[in-house]
């Protein structure tokens, strides 16, 4: 009798936990747990798994795919600022759609950082998958789960490679102006700054190199490279890797005084194509930034290797840089009960 109530009593509870689980996917996945930052193997991490919407939004990555696709269409730059808006999330406070939140009586917004002001954008698209996903599944969806969604959309769309991708993010109830200043990799930063600031992460020399590649589509603004036409180190004088045809073009975009906000592409041969040309015209002295350059000239760790390795694989390229936006994607995470799944991308609940 008495092993029957226990069989019994596991029954109910195994009964229990399923029911749950169901109604909750996530619970009996491991939520909640911490552990290195970047889940350091790159595989899926602290209970987030692709399937977790199975049950409460089956229809989400329909929803977020059928946004995009109209988004950049109309506007294929927007596939790179929304891959970049993912980035720039991550590497704040760990993926919990902390960069979107506006200034209000308890937040003082990340949209005004150095890295961001002026420049961070693709926020409406996210109001509007957002909304969707409101009518479709009220309070399901978390704001931090469409950042990752939209920005392997973004590289799909843009030809680039695909990739499981895990889910169960939850949304931050802060920001973190300092943060996002003093974590974000500035355009002009040296090789061992930006290894060091990858490292913060949880992320590799493979993994800066590999995303880093995300600039093969989008464009940057005057500001980020002005300094590399004028004055690179302190005298006055531009840049001597830049080769001589592509700087006088930049110089053309880019004045010595003024014309900030003018553009110009990461890869001027494929703007709006994920490839690998990015590497090549690294190879070839036409980096766009000094953050591009350095990976080539920074004489730290393997970065020139895989440059070089990049440029010559494409699908090499592809693959590492699925499995690096995978581990990114695993920074830091809020599950289970922490944080909250917003209602509204730019306020708390």
């Amino acid at each position: 009798m008495a092993y029957f109530k226990v069989a019994f009593g596991f029954l109910v509870t195994a009964f229990l936990s399923a029911t749950v689980s169901l109604a909750h996917p996530g619970l009996g996945f491991g939520w909640g747990g911490v552990g290195a930052p970047g889940g350091q193997s790159g595989a899926p991490s602290y209970g987030l798994f692709p399937q977790f919407y199975q049950f409460s939004c089956p229809q989400a990555e329909d929803i977020v795919m059928s946004v995009l696709e109209k988004a950049i269409a109309k506007e294929p730059r927007m596939a790179a600022s929304l891959l970049r808006l993912h980035f720039h999330d991550c590497f704040v406070q760990g993926c919990d759609a902390s960069i979107l939140l506006d200034n209000s009586a308890t937040i003082v917004s990340e949209k005004n950082s150095l890295p961001n002001r002026n420049s961070v954008r693709g926020f409406e698209v996210i109001d509007e998958i957002k909304a969707r996903l409101e009518e479709a599944c009220p309070q399901t969806v978390s704001c931090a789960d469409i950042l990752a969604m939209a920005a392997r959309g973004s590289t799909v769309f843009s030809g680039g490679p695909s990739w499981e991708l895990p889910l169960g993010r939850r949304d931050s109830k802060t920001a973190s102006l300092s943060t996002s200043n003093n974590n974000i990799p500035p355009p002009n930063s040296t090789l061992q700054n930006l290894i060091t600031l990858f490292q913060r992460q949880g992320l590799d020399e493979v993994d800066l190199v590999a995303l880093s590649g995300g600039h093969t589509i989008g464009v940057a603004r005057c500001a980020t490279f002005k300094q590399r036409l004028y004055n690179q180190n302190g005298n006055n004088l531009p840049d001597q890797t830049l080769e001589r045809t592509y700087y006088y073009g930049l110089k053309s975009v880019c004045p010595k005084s003024g014309g900030d906000n003018n553009i110009s592409p990461l890869d001027f041969g494929s703007p709006v194509k994920f490839d690998n040309l990015y590497f090549k015209l690294i190879l070839w002295g036409k980096g766009l930034l000094n953050s591009d350059e350095v990976l080539l000239t920074g004489n730290v760790g393997n970065t020139m290797e895989l440059v070089k390795a990049y440029a010559k694989d494409e699908n090499l390229f592809f693959k590492q840089f699925a499995k690096s936006m995978i581990k990114m994607g695993n920074i830091s995470p809020l599950t289970g009960f922490n944080g909250e799944v917003r209602k509204n991308c730019r306020l708390v609940n």
